[in-house]
């Protein structure tokens, strides 16, 4: 066997334990040596028995388990899985069977261990996203399954103006469990890199006016549009910046105490080259500084009536697929100001 530098794992964020053909310890990283509060040389020359110290939760060794010197003489590796030390914590444990040759003897293995709390921390937020989601679809459901049962049941006992009363509400709750499932669907897409742009050219001072004109009937207030400039042309996604807007618009209205003024004009922020900018002011009493990212995160709510929770994150990464950036900033006189940037992206044939 080459002579091998083990020093290589000396920073490495797991710990590892390297074993000769032997079975005895040859090196141990300073990770594993902080791991097992041992000295820097106590672990060399350890059988690997010993050295690492797992048992599964039926108190099987990992060493008795896994057999890594004996066994398939074709397994190069051993698959990471849960392994519990001598004090109750939990460790992910993997390896690799090194060997001179297709099918010969191991010469060396080389264990990482590392610990599972961020695996189990991951898995816990899975399970929060999952009970989240189960709860935002089971709300209309229930709406829905209450009303259409008891019309099944007891028809004859309700009025024209009663049965279409309770119809109506149902079909509310089917707009809103469609909706849900969208939001969910872009998430989705957006976690998984998949979000697609159907690009075309856009003009943002449009797409302002047309939201505003489905939207507005909501506003209890006056507000200003203010549209500076010949707004340049930007390449993107209609639909999907239309998308964008309305649900800014939307949030200042329902929790920003009423939309104050919309501003579009070409980029001046120095920071970014070219572009369109939109600017979204409200009338409420702002955002903390440190809540401005948690804003952006997955089913963040703010104060009763908040929606899904997932319109905001849609938002930025939507913004975000098109090259655009998105932030919060305190606005003149008070408030919340979302800026929003959107690059021209304008397509290499159509500036030659």
């Amino acid at each position: 066997m080459e002579t091998v530098d083990h020093s290589v794992f000396d920073d490495h964020p797991d710990g590892v334990i390297i074993a000769g053909p032997d079975g005895l310890v040859e090196y141990v990283n300073p990770r594993i040596v902080a791991m097992a509060r041992a000295r820097d040389d106590e672990m060399l020359g350890m059988h690997l028995s010993v050295a690492v110290p797992f048992d599964d939760l039926n108190g099987n060794s990992w060493y008795d388990s896994t057999h890594p010197y004996d066994g398939l003489d074709i397994r190069t590796r051993l698959s990471e899985s849960s392994w519990w030390s001598p004090k109750g914590s939990e460790y992910l444990i993997t390896a690799s069977l090194v060997r001179d040759r297709r099918g010969g003897p191991v010469q060396r293995v080389v264990v990482s261990v590392r610990n599972a709390r961020i695996r189990n921390q991951a898995d816990r937020e899975r399970s929060d996203l999952v009970a989240t989601v189960a709860h935002e679809l089971r709300s209309p459901l229930t709406g829905i399954k209450g009303f259409t049962s008891t019309l099944l049941t007891k028809w004859d006992k309700f009025s024209e103006q009663q049965r279409q009363l309770m119809l109506e509400t149902v079909d509310s709750d089917a707009d809103r469990l469609s909706r849900l499932i969208t939001e969910l669907l872009d998430a989705a897409r957006i976690d998984a890199g998949r979000l697609t742009l159907k690009r075309g050219p856009v003009r943002l001072d449009d797409v302002v006016r047309h939201v505003l004109t489905n939207v507005s009937g909501g506003a209890t207030d006056p507000f200003e549009v203010t549209i500076k400039d010949d707004v340049d042309l930007i390449w993107g996604d209609s639909d999907r910046i239309h998308q964008v807007v309305t649900n800014l618009v939307e949030n200042a209205m329902r929790h920003g105490f009423g939309l104050r003024e919309i501003v579009v004009q070409n980029t001046r922020d120095p920071a970014f080259v070219g572009g369109v900018s939109l600017q979204i002011h409200d009338n409420g009493p702002g955002i903390p500084e440190e809540m401005r990212q948690r804003v952006f995160s997955r089913f963040w709510r703010a104060g009763p009536g908040a929606g899904s929770g997932l319109g905001m994150y849609i938002v930025r990464g939507i913004v975000e697929e098109h090259g655009g950036a998105i932030d919060i900033r305190d606005a003149e006189g008070g408030g919340a100001q979302i800026r929003v940037w959107f690059p021209i992206n304008e397509p290499a044939s159509m500036s030659d």
